[in-house]
């Protein structure tokens, strides 16, 4: 798996894992998912991602996105 690969699942997962919470827990747990869309947002623009990094660092191959 590449980083660009394992990043989108990551971010996939705290989205879902953010709607279930607030649904099951409470509604501020919503404020995960907007978290999770302005990170992606800003790493389009910057290039940088703390995921990508951790990923990188536990020695996932780079991808296209992620160098």
């Amino acid at each position: 798996m590449s980083i660009d690969r394992a990043v989108f699942v990551f971010a996939g997962v705290v989205v879902l894992a953010s709607i279930a919470l607030s649904l099951l827990v409470h509604p501020y747990w919503i404020a995960l998912a907007a978290f999770a869309g302005l990170n992606m947002i800003q790493a389009a623009f910057t290039g940088f991602c703390p995921a990508a990094m951790a990923f990188k660092a536990i020695g996932l191959k780079p991808g296209e996105a992620f160098r």
